[in-house]
Formats: structure tokens, C-alpha cells, sequence
């Protein structure tokens, strides 16, 4: 059996919601960790740097806004970040995460949004 061709992190401060992200994905070939808290997600990027990032934006400790923050520097764009909420856009913590990453979505998330998103890494 070989290796996923695309690696993706979920990060997700509820369990249930970053598994079920992780298992859509899985659904379709991609190789998907999780991590429920931002230090979380930052120790396993340092084992294996994953080609995408799905993020919640409101996490308690390490929000979505300073994980992207931490990624964008250190990663220079290098990667691809998605973040996800249920917050309202008028937020200002959505507003600058909206800022610092690439696409961003509303929970519930929306499959075919998300296969849409993370489908170019494939290609």
C-alpha cells in the first residue's frame, strides 16, 4: 500500500468535529492527522509539514488567527490553510484569520467546498 499523496492537518479544539472533518478527507485519499489545540498542531507539523491546513478560528489557548499567524511566518505560504468557523463575519478575530489564510469556510462545512479547496494540491 503506498503513502497518501497529499498530507492535511485538521485542527480543531472539539474532538468530534476535527474527526469528522479527518475522515471526509480520508474518504478521499488524503493522509490526514489531528490536533485539537494549536501547540498540538504545531508539534506535528514539526514531525511531518503537511501540504494543507484546515483550522477552527476560535480555539481556546493558541486561536485559529495565531496558528495561522505562527504558520504563515515560519512557512512563508509554503502551504496551504483553510480556516473554519461558526462565528458571525463581523467578528474580528474571523476578520484578521480571513486575512491570513487562503480559504475560508463556514461550519458546517460543505464537502464539495472543501474537496474543491484542497483538490489543486493533488494536481
Amino acid at each position: 500500500m503506498t503513502a497518501p499523496a497529499v498530507e492535511l492537518l485538521v485542527v480543531d479544539d472539539i474532538p468530534d468535529a476535527a474527526h469528522t472533518l479527518a475522515e471526509l478527507l480520508r474518504l478521499d485519499g488524503y493522509g490526514v492527522r489531528v490536533a485539537t489545540c494549536g501547540e498540538e498542531a504545531l508539534r506535528l507539523i514539526a514531525e511531518k509539514r503537511p501540504l494543507g491546513v484546515l483550522l477552527d478560528v476560535d480555539m481556546p489557548g493558541m486561536t485559529g488567527r495565531e496558528l495561522a499567524h505562527r504558520l504563515r511566518d515560519e512557512f512563508a505560504g509554503s502551504m496551504v490553510m483553510v480556516a473554519v468557523t461558526g462565528l458571525g463575519d463581523d467578528s474580528a478575530i474571523v476578520m484578521d484569520t480571513i486575512a491570513l489564510v487562503d480559504d475560508f469556510l463556514r461550519k458546517p462545512v460543505d464537502p464539495r467546498q472543501l474537496r474543491k479547496i484542497f483538490r489543486r494540491l493533488a494536481e
